[in-house]
């Protein structure tokens, strides 16, 4: 049924998308710990923007099922086998910075301004209205096709693991959390720790590292960073050579004194941590800064370690540097940084590797040189690369949606960030960005063009009819 004009059908919905978006948008559905409860088992907004998306689908016809409140999913069609959409309405935080309220889903130039709106609510509600379209049009179907919703894309995975425990896998899948046209393969993901022990007894210096705070989330790049130091050697002018430093980085920061206390801050430019270089790593730089002096035998080993990591962001610290054709670099971004004097520190990390890079023996070197230092590595997490290859029927169904939608040669991508395609036994990553957009996932002022969504809204339409009618 290719006379179907996809975008017209998207267009007669606009206003009803974009009013659904909106009110998605405005929901604070950031990981909340805290507050969790039996019922909200990763906090109140989380949970409110889960039952957000389930109520509208039973609204709108579709079988709803939440899902232990770690997720959920909207159905339709019939059939054996199963086309799988995986989204998320968990967000980052919204960080500093911003010029528009971050949840207010305001609309201007063009561009709907929110947390969420280009990762990933805002391409999930395009998937949504993809399906409700198919479904309005009354088109037949020989695969069931479910919209999977997950909660905790940004954090743990939890949602996913916890979904698929009791559901069962997609026969196939895409998953609208990345860049179009489509992504055949996703580097691995391992998270982990370096872990300074407290240290008793030691050497002092010029300055003594009190604390040192930098970083949310592993997966972003840091943008602000709090250092309290005591000075001990009262020739150090740590003013004028911490404005000096700020001035030749061009970054902002600010040293103020709190009694015996030098406090100081620095802001850098937050960014996805799959690619460190697209920002500036606020706790590197000041570790850079602070290793220029003598400190403290067991904060000079702390920052001399953190320092090690700048502008070096391809494993060259653990002399692990890989690449392959299929999809690229080895990167290390440094996302969280915290010491404290009485219990030492920690410097978490995220590796994004290549398909073809062999994590045990990465694995080896990282913590044979940790341990050379006399730090521990912990917590080491690892979650296998994904590959579809190019001829595969899944990868060339979403080539001719692609290229009939938009004109365009539908180009195959590789990426260091991690979506739910490798969750998924037979899925892609499949938009919503398109090529040429900035990218401002976990950026202040994040906003997603409304044209783009509605563009995708087509592409997603179609694309699930094709899948789902074979």
């Amino acid at each position: 049924m290719s006379e179907i004009q996809w975008l017209d059908e998207v267009l007669k919905r606009k206003d009803d998308l974009i009013k659904d978006l909106q009110g998605f948008l405005q929901i604070k559905s950031v990981l909340d710990e805290e507050h969790a409860t039996a019922d909200a088992p990763l906090g109140p907004g989380i949970k409110k923007a889960l039952e957000y998306i389930l109520d509208l689908g039973e609204k709108d016809g579709f079988k709803s099922k939440n899902v232990g409140n770690l997720a959920g999913h909207l159905e339709m069609g019939q059939g054996e086998e199963l086309l799988g959409i995986l989204g998320h309405i968990d967000v980052v935080p919204e960080g500093d910075g911003w010029s528009v309220d971050p949840y207010g889903a305001v609309i201007k130039d063009g561009k709907i301004y929110a947390r969420g709106s280009s990762d990933d609510k805002g391409p999930t509600m395009a998937a949504y209205y993809g399906m409700k379209i198919v479904k309005e049009l009354g088109l037949p179907l020989n695969k069931r096709v479910r919209l999977i919703i997950g909660t905790d894309e940004e954090s743990g995975w939890r949602c996913v693991d916890h979904y698929f425990k009791h559901e069962e896998m997609p026969t196939i899948g895409f998953v609208p959390d990345a860049d179009f046209p489509i992504i055949y393969a996703e580097k691995g993901i391992s998270n982990f720790d370096i872990v300074q022990p407290a240290q008793e007894g030691q050497a002092t210096g010029q300055i003594e590292l009190l604390s040192f705070q930098s970083g949310r989330r592993y997966n972003m790049v840091p943008d602000f960073a709090e250092v309290h130091v005591h000075v001990q050697d009262e020739t150090v002018d740590l003013e004028h050579s911490y404005q000096a430093f700020l001035n030749e980085a061009n970054l902002e920061g600010n040293i103020s004194t709190n009694g015996k206390e030098r406090i100081l801050t620095l802001i850098g430019v937050s960014a996805h941590g799959a690619e460190p270089r697209n920002g500036k790593n606020a706790g590197i730089f000041m570790a850079k800064f602070l290793n220029e002096f003598q400190l403290d035998e067991s904060g000079a080993k702390f920052v001399a370690t953190v320092s090690q990591f700048f502008d070096q962001s391809r494993g060259e610290v653990f002399d692990i540097q890989y690449t392959d054709d299929v999809s690229g670099d080895l990167t290390i971004n440094v996302g969280i940084m915290s010491y404290q004097k009485e219990t030492g520190g920690k410097i978490g990390c995220t590796m994004r590797y290549p398909v073809t890079f062999d994590i045990e023996k990465g694995k080896a070197k990282i913590e044979a040189l940790v341990k050379e230092i006399g730090f521990q590595l912990a917590e080491f997490t690892d979650s296998k690369p994904t590959y579809v290859k190019a001829d595969d029927p899944l990868i060339l169904t979403l080539q001719k949606v692609y290229k009939e939608q938009t004109g365009e040669k539908a180009e195959l991508l590789a990426i260091g960030g991690g979506t739910y395609a490798r969750a998924l036994k037979h899925g892609v990553a499949f938009g919503a960005m398109f090529p040429g957009r900035e990218d401002v996932m976990h950026q202040k002022d994040e906003y997603a063009y409304v044209d783009d969504l509605l563009k995708a809204t087509a592409i997603y339409a179609q694309a699930i009819y094709e899948l789902a009618k074979a």
